[in-house]
């Protein structure tokens, strides 16, 4: 890769930076026609470090990519002197694309790219000066958690007491604050912490003998680089005399550091973003880099308000929720679109009538409103809390796509979980035995499991058989022999247990603490396993509901367990969608970012679940705060936030306190829904309010209520009907076929036919 071109190659002795031609002001005029007074300015800002605070749908990237265009335009700066960072590949591909709609091929001259990108770039032209051959690799993650376990082996420390890929979630973080293995040992003090230490001292070694660098090093030693070696850094600082930077809120301080550098020399620091949307605190983010960067960088500002997204209402929510935080930049969306709807409040009696009344909504976004599937989102905080709403919008037969995620039953810790309670049911199944026979690692490697398949297919039996009796497989060592009939003792002491009958809750709850499941996950310590143990805590919640929906509906043919397979492959059975279906749109909130859709529910608004408990306790709750600015300003037209008086969540039920958010939203703002009687806060009243998709569309039904004689609909046993009505909302329902069943309408795969 060939190096930059300096300014001083690419004008001539007698070329200056005066004022544009004719053609140039011509071109500039065109930049400038349909930018609003804040954009203008920013885009005509001079020389010197300027902050462009943009708030959420301001137009952001256009200003970023017209400010290119102007410097280009005016003379300011030759194509190979700009420098344009962002994040990820996909926003550096879109970025490149639109500057070249400005600037034409004088955007192949110019870095226009990831932050690693540019510096594996400068890296490879200089690692040398760094002790590195110039063909040295890039680890990926997997390559360098290899390397972690590796060290972790050479150092005797125990992989199951400490993960690879936590030891390596840790290196990563402390080289994100640019803090070597010496200086985080000083920094530690706990035996994890310690251990850690040791592991990040040796990798380091390690990987420079391997002449290796991972994705941080990219970013560490380019700055090692600069401050190492003053001559590149004022080599670099010279050629770049235009550095831009967009989303600069979430840069973390070896990215602050690397700016510092490159800009030092000419004081052209550009960035664009936006504190309120700073919400990659647990990636290393740091929010101090842009609430501090006029002091830092002795610059001035241009402040973006104008929204050219959403309606006045739902900006004005935005506004007063964020307007909360003490560590914030001040700032006030408008816009000229109109007032719009309000937004809508609702409380539901728990989860399962909070998704019902989602999925209602939907449908009547349609018929009354006009919006298509396609342009409506649910977001939510974790990815357990899309279990209840997935079942029932197949239920209801509303398609959708979970977006940065997996569907709940498709995500690999509840496909082993399932594949535990399968394998207790049918021992002949080698695919559940396959995926949960060393999962945890337990010691059976895949060179061990081949042997035992092999040598069960070779006798006509299977495998489980052979389980019991490990020592016939050929060639399995002693450890293998030991860990497999552990193995099979675990299984048959818990189909022994399953075939009793009894609660299939509790047999999940055993079966995830026994094998040692649950604890593997706790020793991960990573953000990402509490995501999984709380999917697993979910799937215990849903054996929960399935034990007692059974003990009100009677007896059934099957045994519990059995009976809970089956109904858990109809979720999983949904047909294949068409390419050209209208989809629903599922996500986290923290996937949220970026996008926009007409209309957009966010669930699960109390305490404990949004803002969510970790944050309470960990005193992060103004990134939660900015979080829920994150989801409000996803929609355009239409907004709900639903919170439930109880809710059953990650295998546990609790009452519902309202989200402080919610009640951070000025009830002038406000159009409120309620299912459940008395308030529980915020102001709701019984059954009040009109539904989401606007004046006239009616209140929702407090719950799912049947007479005698009603048709209804079941996801399982089809159509049916209403015989008898019992207290607490138990019907009889006769179907053809399956004869009478008892069900609690409020938690049975039920609704009304048609």
């Amino acid at each position: 890769m060939a190096e930059p071109v300096t300014p001083d190659a690419q004008r001539s002795p007698d070329e200056g930076l005066g004022a544009p031609t004719s053609v140039g002001s011509s071109r500039v005029e065109q930049l400038l026609a349909d930018l609003n007074q804040a954009q203008r300015r920013a885009v005509e800002h001079g020389e010197g470090p300027l902050l462009v605070l943009a708030g959420a749908g301001s137009g952001k990237t256009r200003v970023l990519t017209r400010r290119i265009g102007f410097l280009l335009a005016t003379g300011m700066a030759r194509p190979g002197e700009i420098l344009a960072i962002t994040f990820t590949n996909k926003a550096a591909d879109e970025m490149r694309g639109r500057v070249e709609e400005l600037t034409g091929a004088a955007a192949r001259l110019m870095w226009v790219m990831t932050f690693h990108s540019a510096c594996a770039r400068i890296l490879r032209q200089h690692a040398d000066r760094l002790g590195y051959k110039r063909g040295f690799s890039i680890f990926d993650e997997a390559d360098s958690v290899r390397m972690v376990k590796r060290c972790l082996g050479e150092l005797d420390i125990d992989p199951k007491r400490f993960p690879p890929r936590t030891v390596k979630g840790q290196i990563s973080l402390a080289k994100n604050r640019l803090t070597d293995a010496e200086s985080y040992r000083e920094e530690q003090g706990s035996f994890f912490e310690e251990t850690v230490a040791d592991v990040y001292t040796l990798y380091e070694k390690r990987m420079h003998e391997n002449n290796a660098m991972d994705f941080d090093d990219l970013l560490v030693r380019t700055v090692n680089l600069f401050e190492l070696c003053p001559d590149l850094r004022e080599r670099y600082a010279r050629n770049f005399r235009h550095v831009l930077v967009d989303e600069y809120q979430d840069t973390n301080r070896v990215q602050y550091r690397l700016l510092q550098l490159l800009s030092g020399e000419h004081g052209n620091l550009f960035v664009v973003g936006d504190d309120s949307q700073s919400i990659y605190g647990f990636r290393a983010a740091d929010i101090r880099n842009i609430l501090d960067f006029q002091g830092d960088f002795d610059a001035t500002s241009v402040r973006l308000e104008q929204n050219y997204r959403s309606t006045q209402t739902i900006l004005d929510a935005s506004n007063a929720v964020i307007s909360n935080n003490r560590d914030r930049l001040e700032k006030d969306l408008w816009t000229d679109a109109g007032a719009g709807d309000p937004v809508t409040i609702a409380e539901l009696q728990d989860e399962h009538e909070e998704a019902r009344w989602v999925a209602g909504e939907i449908d009547r976004l349609a018929d009354e409103a006009g919006i298509a599937r396609t342009d409506v989102a649910v977001f939510y905080r974790t990815n357990a809390q899309s279990r209840v709403l997935e079942d029932t919008l197949v239920r209801f037969d509303v398609p959708y796509q979970v977006i940065g995620g997996t569907k709940f039953y498709e995500r690999a810790e509840i496909k082993d979980a399932m594949a535990y309670l399968t394998l207790l049911v049918n021992p002949q199944d080698t695919v559940s035995l396959a995926r949960v026979i060393n999962s945890p690692r337990r010691g059976i490697g895949k060179t061990s499991e081949g042997r035992l398949l092999g040598h069960a297919n070779t006798l006509g039996l299977a495998p489980i058989e052979l389980l019991a009796d490990p020592q016939r497989v050929p060639g399995l060592g002693a450890a293998a022999v030991k860990a497999m009939t552990r193995f099979e003792e675990l299984i048959a002491g818990l189909a022994e247990r399953a075939a009793g009958g009894g609660s299939v809750a509790e047999l999940l709850e055993a079966t995830l603490g026994e094998s040692g499941y649950i604890e593997a996950l706790e020793a991960e310590r990573t953000i990402e396993a509490e995501g999984r143990i709380e999917n697993l805590q979910e799937l215990v919640g849903v054996a929960a509901e399935f034990d007692v929906n059974r003990t009100v509906e009677g007896d059934s043919e099957l045994a519990p367990l059995e009976e809970f397979l089956e109904q858990i492959s109809l979720f999983t059975a949904q047909d294949d969608l068409r390419e050209d279906e209208e989809l629903v749109t599922l996500m986290t909130l923290h996937n949220a970012k970026g996008l926009e859709y007409r209309a957009v529910f966010i669930i699960g608004c109390e305490d404990g679940v949004f803002p969510h408990s970790r944050s309470i306790d960990e005193g992060t709750l103004e990134e939660e705060r900015r979080l829920a600015y994150v989801g409000i300003t996803r929609a355009r037209e239409r907004l709900a936030l639903s919170h439930a008086r109880r809710r059953s969540i990650f295998g546990a039920t609790g009452s519902g306190i309202p989200s402080r958010f919610l009640g951070e939203i000025p009830d002038r703002l406000v159009e409120r829904h309620s299912t459940v009687g008395p308030t529980t806060g915020w102001g709701l009243g019984a059954g009040g309010g009109s539904s989401f998709a606007g004046p006239g569309a009616g209140g929702q039904e407090p719950t799912l209520e049947l007479a005698v004689g009603d048709d209804v609909v079941h996801a399982s046993f089809g159509e049916g009907v209403v015989t008898a009505v019992e207290p607490g909302n138990v019907v009889v329902v006769r179907f053809g076929g399956e004869g009478e069943r008892k069900l609690m309408a409020d938690y049975a795969p039920i609704q009304r036919a048609s």
